[in-house]
């Protein structure tokens, strides 16, 4: 199956739901425009437009390739662990996904103030991670 999309700011706001649509085709062919974009006649060959956001680029190079990283990164065996792209931002809502932490446990700046991570994520208990992270979450 074979999907050929315009870029255009004219076309549907990409959003990760259509990524995941878009996961369905084997194939994805952009049409790419420069500067002012393409003919308006050549919309008349193409499945359907999208456009990546309400600002303008130079070309649509970008946007294909930010529409080809979102969907690519939803195929199997894309990512280390299938499961990686099913709980993140816009993964099953609205919703941006709930803020990460590395080592070290307590970042100290230059002025010497301590940057903690939350002591319930080091706490092993993984029904309060779960809910605090339920709770971080950004709507």
């Amino acid at each position: 199956k074979i999907r050929v999309i315009l870029l255009s700011p004219r076309g549907e706001q990409f959003t990760q739901t259509k990524a995941k649509e878009l996961t369905k085709y084997d194939q994805l062919i952009f049409i790419a425009g420069r500067y002012e974009g393409v003919d308006e006649r050549v919309a008349e060959f193409v499945d359907e437009t999208i456009s990546i956001g309400d600002y303008v680029l130079n070309g649509g190079e970008l946007g294909a390739m930010v529409i080809t990283e979102t969907v690519s990164r939803l195929l199997p065996g894309v990512l280390g662990k299938d499961e990686s792209s099913q709980e993140e931002s816009f993964s099953d809502d609205d919703s941006v996904e709930y803020p990460h932490y590395t080592r070290p446990e307590v970042f100290v700046t230059e002025d010497g103030k301590e940057l903690k991570v939350p002591e319930v994520l080091l706490s092993g208990h993984h029904a309060e991670i779960k809910k605090w992270r339920k709770s971080q979450r950004k709507n």
